[in-house]
């Protein structure tokens, strides 16, 4: 009954075909059918869907639970287990009541096969319409898994109905009809963001690892190709970034300062090496930031209670967001280091010890956590935005263009990268400038200390709304140059690292 379903007339849906089943999405009929319904079942193919349906409604209520798909499912010889249910149900569930009607039914059928479609097409290296053993042994040495050819046989076997060894769109798409994708490896690859592009900000919710990646370790070689990549990123838009951290402090309406003025007054106080202030510290704390925020994840991501692979966007923000702060709470005294390094005179500290040395005997252990309440605010608005409007803009190519292949190209990625830092930097900018201001502020032993709520009314103040957004044009002039070079050293730190580079 399931196989009767679906069309019959083509191993590979052409691309003119699969371009007219996705734009027809109101239309039951198109879905799994990459004929449109016109060649096989026709007008009989709703009739089909709706039967299906009932089979799968075991208690005739007219939507579909975990409980019916898991009776009915089994009835129909197809064996799954509860949480793969429960996800098709998540996934499909539009008016969130805890089952599929038959519109919601069909759309999740629709939605699925396109994705099947997508992970066949990446399979296909020979574009033949058929994958075979050495197909599947190179698509998952992509993603950093080596099988052997008698176990790629075996995975073949599972899902060849005919016994030719190769495995055609039918056998694929019947195999995994009602089986959740939400996890679909090349997605994860060619999409991965936080790992790759380096604005200077760690802030970013981390990236999803395949549980390949993580089984055979190539995760660690990802964020250490991806820790490459923002050294290398931070070093060549350090000049940008510490004239960013000398408007944030001390512009202001009586002291104007531009972006050439600004470069010629560090190198005139300097030279030309003083542009690179601050950066040693920038670079150093990549490491252990990256790696606790990694191990932060995780964790979190158990105690969430998903028991899905990937979870779901706001299930990240969360994880991602708590991670965040773990790991700015275990570095922030770098954070206030490299601040006051950028900050420093010529010949005022000899390295970054001797600064740390002073502040902690002049100032005590409390400055270096001076601006900490602004920082975490700040990792919510940014995460959140960034995370956001990536997603949006990678479903809408998804939705759009990807017919043959989830790979979206340098251009495309980089774009959106791009995009996406923008708006989670300009979203959480005044609270940045606030941190660093209050970073920046020395201790003198009587002196009042400054408060968040006190800088952010003195700046409105004194300066207006602007004020709160000094040093946003040197920060937005790197953000390109970063996303570019990052990207650019982690592809090639992956080939180095033994990654396969797509």
């Amino acid at each position: 009954m399931v196989s009767s379903v679906l069309c019959r007339c083509v191993a590979s849906p052409p691309p003119d075909a699969a371009a007219a089943a996705s734009s027809s999405a109101a239309s039951p009929a198109s879905v799994g059918d990459p004929c449109g319904g016109a060649v096989c079942g026709g007008p009989d193919h709703q009739l089909r869907l709706w039967t299906l349906f009932q089979a799968l409604d075991v208690n005739r209520d007219g939507g579909l639970c975990v409980n019916d798909l898991a009776v009915g499912l089994r009835r129909l010889g197809l064996h799954r287990t509860e949480g793969e249910l429960r996800k098709i149900v998540q996934a499909g569930d539009k008016d969130l009541d805890g089952q599929l009607d038959f519109e919601e039914f069909v759309h999740y059928l629709q939605d699925h096969e396109k994705k099947l479609r997508l992970v066949f097409k990446s399979l296909d290296k020979k574009n033949d319409g058929r994958i075979d053993a050495q197909e599947i042994m190179q698509s998952l040495r992509d993603l950093g898994v080596k099988i052997s050819e008698q176990q790629a046989e075996k995975i073949l076997k599972s899902m060849d109905k005919n016994g030719t060894m190769t495995i055609d769109w039918n056998e694929w798409r019947d195999y995994h009809l009602l089986h959740p994708v939400e996890n679909i490896p090349e997605i994860i690859l060619y999409w991965k963001h936080s790992t790759i592009f380096d604005v200077g900000e760690n802030l970013t919710v981390p990236d999803e690892f395949t549980v390949e990646e993580r089984q055979t370790g190539m995760w660690w070689r990802h964020l250490v190709a991806g820790g490459g990549a923002g050294a290398v990123s931070r070093t060549c838009t350090a000049p940008l970034d510490r004239l960013k951290v000398l408007m944030q402090v001390h512009a202001s309406r009586s002291n104007n300062m531009c972006i050439v003025g600004g470069f010629t007054q560090m190198i005139r106080e300097g030279g030309a090496k003083s542009l690179w202030r601050g950066n040693g510290i920038n670079v150093l704390k990549i490491a252990p930031e990256s790696a606790i925020k990694f191990m932060a994840y995780e964790q979190i991501k158990r105690l969430v209670g998903s028991d899905q692979e990937t979870l779901r966007i706001y299930e990240r923000l969360v994880a991602g967001s708590l991670a965040g702060a773990i790991a700015q709470s275990s570095i922030y005294p770098m954070e206030v280091l490299k601040t006051r390094m950028a900050l420093r005179k010529t010949g005022q500290y000899s390295g970054m010890l001797d600064c740390a040395r002073r502040i902690l005997a002049r100032e005590g252990v409390a400055a270096f956590y001076k601006g900490y309440i602004p920082n975490m605010l700040g990792i919510i608005p940014y995460a959140g935005i960034d995370l956001a409007v990536y997603e949006t803009l990678k479903n809408a190519w998804l939705q759009r263009y990807a017919v043959n292949s989830a790979d979206p190209g340098v251009f495309v990625l980089l774009a959106c990268g791009t995009i996406s830092s923008t708006c989670g930097q300009l979203a959480s900018y005044p609270l940045a400038l606030v941190r660093t201001r209050m970073q920046a502020q020395a201790s003198i032993e009587g002196a009042p200390e400054v408060t968040m709520s006190g800088l952010f009314k003195q700046i409105l103040r004194t300066e207006g709304a602007f004020g709160l957004y000094r040093g946003l044009a040197p920060n937005f002039m790197k953000v390109i140059p970063a996303v570019s070079i990052s990207y650019v050293v982690y592809e090639n730190l992956k080939i180095t690292l033994g990654v396969q580079s797509r």
